[in-house]
């Protein structure tokens, strides 16, 4: 087993995959080459968790304006509204790819749910982006998701230090 040998000979246990994943998920800015490049990925993850906050701020209120009364899209709109905020306080503080990602992913995610429920329904709801703040929360929710999408691929294809 020639990936077992260390170059002198000594043996050595074979790291599993998810050590690796977890190196992958925790991948941070700090560990960049370029310490220019770490501040830009962090200021774009402080902005993409703004926008995050911003979304879940929107979700919430509308939660208070008479949402909280629809059978399943009260909840989500709860859901969405407290554990956005949740993930945007994540992606601040600690600007790890996992962070980043799921902060994408969020906004992502509830942009979609916003469009399959005027174009398709949801939960037997249909949704008009002619509602207060549908198409201000739609820009909002794509930019802060390529906003995250940027920083992560930047974190992920730059130098690291040695």
């Amino acid at each position: 087993h020639a990936g077992t040998l260390f170059k002198d000979g000594g043996v050595r246990r074979r790291a599993g995959l998810a050590p690796q994943v977890i190196r992958f998920l925790l991948k941070g800015p700090g560990s960049l080459r370029s310490r220019p490049l770490g501040w830009g990925i962090s200021l774009l993850g402080v902005a993409g968790a703004a926008l995050l906050a911003w979304s879940s701020v929107i979700h919430l209120m509308l939660w208070s304006d008479g949402y909280r009364d629809i059978a399943e899209i009260g909840p989500l709109f709860l859901v969405q509204g407290i554990g956005g905020i949740v993930v945007a306080l994540a992606v601040a503080v600690f600007r790890r790819m996992v962070a980043l990602g799921a902060g994408a992913v969020t906004l992502a995610a509830t942009a979609v749910g916003l469009l399959l429920s005027v174009h398709v329904g949801i939960f037997g709801y249909k949704e008009s982006l002619a509602v207060p703040y549908a198409m201000s929360s739609l820009v909002i929710e794509f930019t802060g998701a390529a906003v995250l999408a940027v920083a992560a691929l930047v974190l992920l294809i730059a130098p690291r230090r040695s």
